[in-house]
């Protein structure tokens, strides 16, 4: 072996370098050949992997697991090939598109013989201007309201007339009933006035006001003009202990008054009617049926006027609220027609003008073709 130094201090490593070189036939290891037994090979045979289950289930979930990522890869793969497929498709015929046209449109201009002006050449505006969004969003809302909401506003004015004259005449039921009802209370609260006032009125007419001072006030405060029955006891008690035990000079013409009224007695002092008790309780009874016929009447007069007034004056807010709500129906429904007419003319006008236009284009590329 060749070795190059230049300093003396490196002597030691050219040495080293001879002294140990691998080349040497003496220094080369023996190799050792490894041997397997019969048993050992054996161990690790395929039929030992498939005897043995849980090698199997490790086998099968690694399959599996395997094939699911492949299916995923190749899923995703296929998702991402489409998609690039699709756009360098668009820009493929994009590209084509463009070099036609350019194609054609240098072929027709270079065979053109007739003058045309440059600015009766249409031409390619990439950005729309403000006019012609306009005129396309009002085609589409003409096209929308002339087929669509046209027909709808029909319908829906049909509809609240309906629902409307549906309502009046269950209002007006209502009213009728609610009204019958108000007539009722107030005819049994004038019935009882009436009644109480008849009441009143027979016990001063046959003395029993004066015989018996604020018996009309105690009868009064009952309520009721039918409680007048109740008091037949009192009425006799106070006759009995006034005029039977002790009757003076004073109250002898009282007494004699009351019971020449009440038929106690019919003449002179030996001329007797029917008992007091008895007397007093066909005064009282027949007093209560008197007031109870005014009372009945009166009930029945009053409750017919308020009810009837009742009646008048909810028909008259119902007929107001159904009249209100028809207007505001039919100006909504008016509205409307002639907000969707407004807009059946727009639609009109900008169609014409689209179609002026199409015309002309047309005539301008049949001129090319030409």
């Amino acid at each position: 072996m060749k070795v190059h130094y230049i300093n003396i201090l490196l002597f030691a490593l050219p040495l080293n370098i001879l002294e140990h070189n691998k080349n040497e036939p003496h220094t080369t290891p023996n190799h050792t050949q490894t041997t397997r037994s019969l048993c050992e090979c054996k161990l690790y045979s395929p039929t030992n992997y498939d005897s043995d289950p849980e090698m199997k289930r490790v086998m099968q979930q690694f399959e599996d697991r395997t094939t699911q990522r492949f299916h995923e890869y190749d899923e995703k793969m296929q998702s991402k090939r489409i998609q690039c497929k699709d756009r360098c498709d668009k820009e493929i015929q994009k590209i084509i598109l463009k070099d036609k046209i350019e194609k054609e449109l240098m072929d027709k201009f270079a065979t053109l013989q007739t003058d045309i002006q440059s600015d009766a050449i249409p031409t390619c505006v990439c950005e729309k201007s403000v006019a012609d969004k306009v005129e396309k969003g009002c085609l589409r809302c003409g096209g929308v309201l002339g087929g669509g909401i046209a027909p709808s506003v029909g319908l829906l004015g049909g509809i609240g007339e309906a629902a409307i004259s549906a309502w009046k005449p269950k209002a007006i039921a209502a009213a009728i009933v609610s009204a019958k009802k108000a007539g009722a209370a107030a005819g049994l609260q004038a019935g009882n006035a009436q009644g109480m006032k008849v009441v009143l009125w027979g016990l001063k007419e046959f003395g029993v006001e004066n015989f018996f001072p604020g018996i009309c006030d105690t009868i009064s405060r009952t309520g009721h003009y039918a409680n007048v029955s109740k008091f037949a006891d009192t009425i006799y008690s106070q006759y009995n202990r006034t005029c039977n035990w002790m009757r003076s000079a004073i109250d002898s013409t009282a007494c004699n008054t009351i019971e020449i009224k009440l038929s106690i007695r019919t003449g002179g002092a030996g001329t007797r009617g029917p008992p007091a008790q008895y007397a007093i309780r066909n005064l009282l009874n027949g007093i209560a049926e008197e007031a109870t016929q005014a009372a009945d009447a009166t009930a029945e007069a009053k409750s017919t006027t308020v009810a009837a007034e009742i009646t008048k004056e909810k028909t008259s807010e119902i007929a107001a609220t159904y009249a209100s709500w028809e207007t505001t129906i039919i100006a909504a429904v008016v509205a409307i027609v002639v907000i969707v007419l407004i807009m059946l003319i727009i639609y009109l006008i900008l169609r014409y003008r689209r179609k002026k236009k199409m015309m002309k284009k047309l005539q301008y590329i049949k001129l090319l073709e030409e």
